[in-house]
């Protein structure tokens, strides 16, 4: 079983993505992109496009539309008092087209593509009701084997950063009152920035404005020390 999933669709101006980052979180994100006018698609790094997060609920909600148990649904999203209206209703009563409306953004889905979103979706569903609603309980020999490879991982870390010629995400940490402290979990990695979903939206952060050590692994909550004027810049402080 696959932890993460992605899957996208893109037209000529118009493209969404649908992921989810792990099978244990109880929703999934629809990002919306639109190509400007100079013919390059929006960033999500340049605080471009749209994200939307839907909870366990509203997966079901997009599934009684895609199965044809209603025609349309839609709901209103508010994220930093700003209000986002959600719209997703067929074209006609042939069911061959569907409508995603997400703000300004509106994508066209045909048949082959509204099936492949429905299975997406019902497997998000079959998978999130399962592993999201575990009960976080584990025996002494978990635990144990859990202790030993926190103790690894330190003990690793530990030896990296004796080495002078450190990669950027061991340095030290720097005392700097630009820098604020935020919390996530890293999803996605490129040579020069990472993926961080920080619990209500994901954005990526160029390396270069993170300043304290960080462990590279997936689906692991830590701290993270960045610069101010990239957080302020993606609205994720004031």
């Amino acid at each position: 079983m696959s932890n993460s999933h992605s899957k996208s669709f893109f037209g000529q101006n118009t493209g969404i993505i649908i992921s989810s980052s792990s099978s244990s979180d109880p929703f999934m994100f629809i990002h919306c992109f639109k190509k400007k006018p100079d013919g390059v698609w929006e960033k999500p790094s340049s605080s471009e496009g749209k994200a939307v997060k839907f909870s366990l609920e509203e997966i079901v909600m997009i599934l009684r539309v895609l199965n044809h148990e209603t025609n349309k649904w839609q709901c209103q999203h508010i994220f930093k008092d700003k209000e986002t209206s959600v719209f997703f209703n067929w074209e006609d009563n042939n069911y061959d087209v569907l409508w995603i409306n997400v703000g300004k953004y509106s994508k066209r889905l045909n048949l082959a593509q509204t099936e492949i979103f429905r299975l997406l979706l019902t497997h998000f569903l079959d998978e999130k009701i399962v592993y999201s609603t575990l009960q976080k309980k584990r025996s002494t020999d978990s635990i144990k084997k859990h202790n030993q490879k926190k103790q690894f991982q330190t003990d690793n870390l530990n030896i990296q950063l004796d080495d002078q010629n450190l990669p950027h995400q061991f340095n030290k940490a720097k005392k700097n009152p630009n820098d604020s402290n935020l919390y996530g979990y890293i999803v996605g990695e490129t040579k020069k920035a990472i993926l961080i979903d920080f619990k209500n939206k994901e954005e990526w952060i160029p390396k270069s404005a993170i300043n304290n050590q960080y462990l590279p692994e997936k689906n692991v909550k830590q701290k993270f020390l960045i610069n101010n004027w990239i957080l302020k810049k993606l609205e994720l402080i004031i």
